[in-house]
């Protein structure tokens, strides 16, 4: 594959010129119809009000949001003035934000009111109460210096802060030819996003991925699916996720497809929107297709326009792909692999592979991506059928960390490969299989979380001593958080208590569906705890065998 040696904003200023007249953007419940033509332009506005409220190329532009069109609007408003785009996990709360908002050096925060049980403004208003006494566009906030502006996405004003419609209005202020020159002046080399995933040292990291990181990959996923300008691809997938950003929409606009995301996922509305928009492709992690299929409306619906799509995320039941094949059209469903790190796919079925291989391997190496297993002790390559270490090489690994070089040295080696942390083996047949994970990461339906900084964040409760997260089988999720727990001395608190505790200030996902009290933890001779042991122990003690024996791909 040739790379595309573009910045995103002129790729698709192209797209949008040769697809003028084809749907770019449908919102189905929102009644939302854009062509490619209508977009650029709504794009183009956004861009001149960001430039016209003072955004500078490089700054650092965080979102809070769920998919919305102002969302969407923004990646590619953004990527125009080369402001880089951060995204933010919408189950977040206080503590994570302010955590990244400090970290990423955010200098701008744009937002919707809230989600789900978390409420967005009143975290932003306790996190910032300079707030009360500031022009919009000049927070002085000594705990987040690098933070300026807040675009609030709503109808109401609040003080200190911008509508987004304001910052539209203002576009007026700003030519073409200014907007024309910011554009011209971005590199494809240069860094447009940065994604945040959970560390195993316990916080999260800042991944930053340039135009061509981006751009390539989108174009290499949309290939294995065989995207075209005819297609509609449904995506219920979060935008803050590179499974929305990256397979999602930069997939689509790569072949000048149709984009129909959802606000957030919601299995009728999913099943209303491919119905209704004749979507010929679907996204979804294992549990988005399992709430689709056992939905009790389920055979109302007609899904005889799809095609295709991604499962990916997490390990995919056989039984639930089959279902998916045969129940829900989708013959030419794909499987993917990757990391954030590798922006995201590394490996990917093609279309027309037997589905014995899509749902037993997760596939390929993309072209232009390499992909070699290594020995976990030597780190030397080991042949075919042998398991070792999953490593990367190619246009699609990030620029690095940001601001932490150390990190970025242990995951990319000198000769450029991304140690990836999971184990598997290449077939004979040259398709990649998973086998398990060298890090301690929890995947529950599909979301990344890893022990460290839950305990990390435990450790502040007074009543605990020590604690140790670890992922225990879940017949629904894949996985399910365990805590283990040893109290201080005297100290008492409940197990719901603690869920409680990390529920109010971590992401909902975050919260452990079991606590143990224990008086010691298994350790090796050294004292290092055995995770492995904890795990055994839960297993047997919750009575989970199995789940623990799911047939998974």
């Amino acid at each position: 594959m040739a790379l595309i040696d573009m910045t995103i904003p002129d790729y698709f200023d192209i797209i949008a010129e040769k697809y003028a007249e084809n749907l770019a953007v449908i919102y189905h419940h929102e009644k939302i119809y854009l062509t490619y033509k209508q977009f650029k332009k709504i794009v183009e506005d956004a861009a001149k009000g960001f430039l016209a409220i003072g955004i500078q190329k490089g700054e650092h532009v965080a979102v809070w949001a769920t998919n919305k069109l102002e969302y969407l609007v923004s990646i590619f408003a953004l990527s125009k003035i080369g402001a880089v785009l951060v995204t933010v996990n919408t189950n977040y709360k206080i503590y994570e934000l302010e955590y990244l908002l400090k970290q990423s050096d955010s200098s701008t925060l744009i937002f919707i009111e809230g989600f789900k049980d978390s409420n967005y403004l009143e975290i932003i208003k306790k996190l910032n109460p300079q707030l009360e006494n500031c022009e919009k566009g000049k927070l002085e906030n000594p705990n987040l210096p690098y933070l300026k502006r807040l675009i609030f996405i709503g109808n109401e004003s609040h003080r200190g802060m911008y509508t987004w419609n304001e910052v539209v209005d203002l576009s007026r202020r700003v030519s073409d030819a200014d907007l024309y020159q910011r554009q011209k002046s971005l590199q494809p080399d240069e860094v447009i996003n940065m994604q945040y995933t959970s560390g195993t040292t316990g916080f999260p990291k800042g991944v930053m991925l340039t135009h061509k990181n981006i751009l390539n990959n989108g174009y290499a996923i949309a290939e294995c699916m065989k995207l075209t300008h005819n297609d509609k691809l449904c995506i219920p997938v979060p935008f803050f996720h590179c499974f929305g950003l990256v397979l999602g929409i930069t997939a689509c606009v790569a072949k000048g497809a149709t984009m129909v995301p959802l606000d957030h996922f919601n299995p009728l509305m999913v099943m209303e929107t491919v119905h209704y928009e004749r979507c010929t492709a679907l996204h979804g992690v294992p549990t988005m297709f399992i709430a689709i299929l056992q939905h009790p409306d389920f055979n109302k619906f007609d899904f005889s326009s799809l095609r295709t799509g991604i499962m990916a995320g997490a390990p995919c039941p056989i039984k639930v792909m089959r279902e998916v094949v045969e129940k829900m059209n989708m013959k030419e469903i794909t499987i993917a692999y990757g990391q954030t790190e590798a922006s995201p796919v590394i490996t990917q079925t093609r279309i027309d592979d037997p589905l014995e291989f899509r749902v037993s391997t997760v596939g390929r190496p993309l072209e232009g991506v390499e992909v070699k297993i290594v020995d976990i002790n030597t780190k030397e390559e080991v042949p075919n059928g042998t398991i070792g270490e999953i490593c990367a090489r190619g246009y699609n690994i990030m620029k690095g960390y940001y601001k932490m070089p150390e990190a970025t040295k242990q995951a990319i080696d000198e000769d450029g490969w991304l140690h990836t942390g999971d184990l598997g083996y290449i077939d004979q047949n040259g398709y990649l299989r998973i086998t398990g994970r060298l890090k301690d990461m929890i995947i529950r339906g599909g979301e990344n979380i890893y022990p460290r900084e839950i305990e990390e964040f435990l450790y502040t409760h007074p009543a605990i001593k020590d604690v140790q997260v670890v992922g225990v089988p879940d017949k629904v999720y894949g996985e399910e958080i365990m805590a283990f727990v040893i109290l201080k001395d005297g100290a008492s608190v409940t197990e719901e208590e603690i869920k409680e505790y990390v529920r109010q200030n971590l992401s909902r996902h975050k919260t452990p569906k079991y606590v143990m009290f224990v008086d010691s933890f298994p350790t090796t001779a050294n004292g290092k705890v055995q995770k492995y042991k904890l795990r055994e122990m839960a297993i047997e003690m919750l009575n989970l065998h199995d789940a623990a024996n799911i047939e998974t791909a």
